[in-house]
This record gives structure tokens, C-alpha cells and sequence, in this order.
């Protein structure tokens, strides 16, 4: 069975998040608000979780065999610590993430540009607190709710890619598990669990976003690590699975070496 190359796993994580940020973030800036002929036909906040949910979910099972499709620095982290993922690929991982995520921000600033009237300042699916805030929620309220969605997340994500779960429904759990936790968070913070989707559109948007962008790195790191250490010691630890995927069957009778976890995925 071919093994991935890092370049092809790099490339997978950048089209991921890519996806993800573009599906996610452009559904809020584009349709979550649109008004036709006087009237609402906005997919509104479930339709933004929907669609949040979906482009993990496709994009799970598109490159998940790749590279574990994280499409997260958090996610990447968490794999990490739960020996899902080895720790040289990290850095890597984490900057095709970003550029990902920025390029997609590009792209969405880009696109909506061209509507007359339309200002990218306060309007392209930034995360914050305080005023920034959807809802008004201080910063102790975000940095709470962002750090135990993403332990959460990682919990799911981790559990829905372990040996021991029924084979080929991670990606499905893991879109379902994004899609309500944006259900949850879109008030609180527009959601984030995802270092890459904040980077992504929060230069594009300004209006206070770059400033608090250190929120939305710190809060799911830190979720991250709580779950990818704790989750071998809450559920147990199987050794030979570190650094390879454990949804593959084929390395079970060593056929051939180990590629990279499918650690999961995220964002938003």
C-alpha cells in the first residue's frame, strides 16, 4: 500500500483547511444574512454550522487517508500529544494550516469586494469578545467555552479514529461534532476551535479582530492539550498505534510502514 510523502500530506492539510475556511467562513459572509426582493433567505447560524460541519466532514473522508486531515493547528496539537501523529510533522502541518486558512480569507475579502457597498471591516466572520463579541460575551466567557469545545472536539476526534471504533464513520462524527459546536459557540465567540480559521479572515477584517486574535490561538491550544493528554489515561493506550492510523487495517499485519494518524479534523 502507498505510503503518503510529507509534500503530499502538507498538500492535503493546506487544501483542507483551505476547504474548510472557505466553505465555513464564506457561507457566514455570503449567505448567512442575504436578503432577496426585500426578503430574508439566509441560512442563518444553523446554516453556518451546517456548513462548518460539512466541509470537515467531505473533507475528512477526501484526505483524512493523507495526511489524518486535522485542517487545525489545535488538532494537530491534541494528535500529537496522544502519539497520533509524530512531532517533526507538526511544524509543517501548522504552517500550510495557516497559509490555508489565509489564503482562503483572501479569496472570501475577494469575491465579496465585488458587491458594491460591501466593507470587509467587521463583516468577514471574524472571532472575538467583548463587543467583538456576537452576543456581548466577556473574554472569560470566550476563553472557557473555546477551551472545552475544542477538549470536546479533540475527545470526539480522537475516539471516532481509535482502533476500537466502527471503521469509516470518524469523518461523519467529527462533521457532526464541529456542526454543534458551532451551534453552541456562534453567540459566544462566532466560534472558533480553530487557530487557522481565526487567522484566516481576521487581518481581512480588522475592526479589533488582529488584537484579539491571540485568544483564539491560546483557548484551543490549550483545549487541545488537555484532551490529547488525557484522553490514553480516560480511555487507555495502545503504543503501536503512535505515529500511524489507527483506521488502517493493512498495518495491522505490517505490510507496510507507518503513515501519519488520521487525527481528525476542524475548524473552525
Amino acid at each position: 500500500m502507498y505510503t503518503p510523502t510529507m509534500f503530499h500530506r502538507l498538500a492535503a492539510e493546506f487544501i483542507g483547511t483551505f476547504w474548510l475556511v472557505l466553505g465555513g467562513c464564506g457561507s457566514a459572509v455570503f449567505a448567512a444574512k442575504f436578503v432577496s426582493d426585500g426578503v430574508s433567505v439566509g441560512i442563518g447560524f444553523l446554516g453556518v454550522a451546517t456548513a462548518f460541519g460539512l466541509t470537515v466532514l467531505t473533507g475528512v473522508y477526501a484526505f483524512g487517508t493523507i495526511s489524518g486531515g486535522h485542517f487545525n493547528p489545535a488538532v494537530t496539537l491534541g494528535a500529537a500529544l496522544a502519539k497520533r501523529v509524530e512531532w517533526p510533522a507538526v511544524p509543517g502541518y501548522w504552517i500550510v494550516q495557516v497559509i490555508g486558512g489565509l489564503l482562503a480569507g483572501l479569496l472570501i475579502y475577494v469575491i465579496a469586494s465585488g458587491k458594491d457597498g460591501f466593507s470587509a471591516t467587521g463583516n468577514m466572520a471574524a472571532n472575538g469578545f467583548g463587543e467583538h463579541s456576537p452576543g456581548g460575551y466577556s473574554l472569560c466567557a470566550v476563553i472557557i467555552a473555546e477551551i472545552v469545545l475544542t477538549a470536546v472536539f479533540l475527545l470526539v476526534i480522537l475516539g471516532s479514529t481509535d482502533d476500537r471504533a466502527p471503521k469509516g464513520f470518524a469523518g461523519l462524527a467529527i462533521g457532526l461534532t464541529l456542526t454543534l459546536i458551532h451551534l453552541v459557540s456562534i453567540p459566544i465567540s462566532n466560534t472558533s476551535v480553530n487557530p487557522a480559521r481565526s487567522t484566516g479572515v481576521a487581518f481581512f477584517n480588522a475592526d479589533g479582530a488582529p488584537a484579539q486574535l491571540w485568544v483564539f490561538w491560546l483557548a484551543p491550544l490549550v483545549g487541545a492539550a488537555i484532551a490529547g493528554i488525557a484522553y490514553p489515561y480516560l480511555f487507555g493506550r495502545q503504543d503501536a498505534l503512535a505515529g500511524r492510523p489507527v483506521s488502517d487495517d493493512a498495518l495491522e499485519d505490517g505490510r507496510h510502514r507507518q503513515p501519519p494518524a488520521q487525527g481528525g479534523a476542524t475548524a473552525g
